[in-house]
């Protein structure tokens, strides 16, 4: 396989460069921390990777009304006070709102716009997160090319893939100058699961707080583990369950059991969609600017010249 896919799962990293970028304010008022690290994470991610191919993959609907509908208390705490449906910037149909700072609210526009102009493919489907998109664009494009993907969300680590080449470059703790390599070794090593998809399973069984996911009441990380390697899958698990297998008794059986009702539905919340309708996109790093006069104003009104600089010398625009 030759080349390189980068993903990006762009909303977390310009929520990442908005908290740890200092605040600077361009000429036309609007504060641009969070578009200088985004634009500057994309530099060094080329400069490191020479990725042949390069996605922003982007949430459309942050809180999909699938996900929603299996488990009704998913991201609720993200919900902004008095949130109603909004008009999507790209045209799609309303969302409810994210609780999202506003002086980073205003870089967001500024972000599309800037990618725009540089010409590097930024996708959403309307109805899925950029999970999804990350998800299916893995799907459709593992085997080809190796694929990295770029995220502060331990979720993606469901599509890590050895004999694929997939993995995560998770940027929680060491940014993207140092991110954390997710291949099956760290998955096996951090997590006690053997891959992906047994990630996957044993997230649903130990639920995540931070997505407003419950899991099953009493059972843990290291447990869930221990019981998806041990059967092999969640569904395999539910089988030995509804089988008897007399190795699991007492509470954890009744914790099991009570919580039937959460296994049903957390899967569809928990996995990734892979076959989202993202339709046709170039994918290949831009060879020229897009736009050129886009840019220049973007550069002259909001000071990013330096940034955009940058990025046009990692991938080498002419």
């Amino acid at each position: 396989m030759t080349g390189r896919l980068l993903l990006l799962d762009s909303a977390s990293l310009y929520f990442r460069a908005f908290y740890g970028v200092p605040e600077v304010v361009g000429p036309s008022g609007v504060p641009t921390n969070a578009v200088r690290g985004l634009l500057d994470m994309i530099a060094s991610l080329v400069e490191r990777s020479r990725p042949t191919h390069l996605v922003a993959c982007w949430d459309n609907d942050w809180r999909p009304a699938f996900r929603v509908a299996a488990i009704p208390t998913y991201k609720t705490h993200r919900v902004a006070d008095g949130a109603a449906p909004v008009p999507d910037p790209d045209g799609g149909t309303g969302v409810v709102e994210e609780e999202v700072p506003d002086r980073l609210a205003v870089q967001v526009p500024i972000i599309v716009d800037a990618l725009a102009a540089l010409g590097i493919a930024r996708v959403g489907v309307d109805g899925h997160e950029a999970d999804d998109v990350i998800g299916t664009l893995t799907t459709l494009h593992r085997g080809e090319l190796p694929i990295d993907i770029v995220t502060g969300d331990r979720d993606l680590f469901q599509l890590v893939d050895d004999a694929n080449e997939v993995r995560v470059l998770y940027t929680a703790r060491g940014g993207v100058r140092n991110p954390d390599l997710v291949d099956e070794a760290f998955l096996q090593e951090k997590y006690g699961v053997a891959d992906g998809a047994a990630y996957a399973d044993m997230a649903v069984l130990r639920g995540d707080t931070s997505d407003g996911l419950p899991g099953v009441t009493g059972i843990g990380e290291k447990t869930a583990a221990k019981l998806i390697t041990t059967y092999g899958s969640l569904q395999a698990l539910r089988d030995a369950i509804d089988a008897g297998d007399p190795a699991i008794k007492g509470a954890q059986r009744a914790r099991l059991e009570a919580g039937a009702d959460y296994l049903d539905a957390a899967p569809r919340v928990v996995e990734v969609v892979r076959d989202a309708p993202v339709g046709e996109v170039d994918l290949r790093v831009p060879s020229r600017v897009a736009d050129p006069a886009l840019m220049s104003r973007l550069a002259v009104d909001h000071g990013l010249t330096s940034s955009f600089d940058r990025v046009i010398s990692a991938l080498r625009l002419g």
